[in-house]
């Protein structure tokens, strides 16, 4: 299975709410000692590939961060999904959420983009939004008005005393995508989205 964790790179955007899925990805990757993800070359991502433990024994994996800012991820998935032979059945897309609120994790199959720019980009250019995905919620912005633009909200940090949290949630995340590679999406749906808010 192709995972990918949306983000932007670069230092600056690291610890913003938007870059929620990299850090997923990470931890999924320090977790099963896949070692840090590196340049895939001409992929325009970094990646790395593994066997990670799940709830139905282990499974291989390719973990992808897209490099070509939020808004052109779609380009790294369709090329790894052509070089690793993946098809939409086989992607699952870890991102922020700002439907849900903070410590709310959630698996979905398939749907809209939501005004997401990487899950635009992915529809766009991987024909289709059949893929499956772990929804991080990161919250609106206080005294949200809808149809008002995020964009400063999901690119800026979670605040630092938010650390703990943001460290539980991201745990919550990693065990969201072993449920997903290991048993599939429906059972990880009545697995994992039953689950209370994670509080720290």
């Amino acid at each position: 299975m192709l995972v990918v964790g949306l983000g932007n790179p670069g230092a600056k955007y690291a610890r913003n709410r938007h870059n929620i899925g990299f850090r997923v990805v990470e931890a999924v990757a320090a977790r099963h000692g896949l070692g840090e993800l590196r340049s895939g070359g001409k992929l325009g991502g970094h990646t790395a590939t593994g066997v990670i433990t799940t709830p139905r024994g282990r499974k291989k994996v390719v973990l992808l961060e897209p490099m070509e800012f939020m808004n052109l991820s779609g380009f790294a998935v369709q090329r790894a999904m052509k070089f690793y032979g993946v098809g939409m059945d086989e992607i699952l897309v870890v991102h922020d959420e700002i439907d849900l609120e903070v410590g709310v994790v959630r698996v979905k199959q398939g749907g809209g983009h939501g005004g997401h720019n990487g899950l635009r980009s992915i529809i766009e250019q991987c024909g289709g939004n059949g893929f499956a995905r772990v929804r991080v919620g990161v919250g609106k912005p206080p005294h949200h008005v809808a149809g008002k633009d995020v964009s400063g909200w999901v690119l800026g940090d979670f605040p630092a005393a938010m650390a703990g949290l943001v460290d539980g949630i991201v745990t919550r995340a990693v065990e969201a995508v072993e449920a997903v590679v290991g048993v599939g999406v429906g059972p990880a749906m009545n697995q994992v989205n039953g689950l209370g808010i994670v509080t720290g």
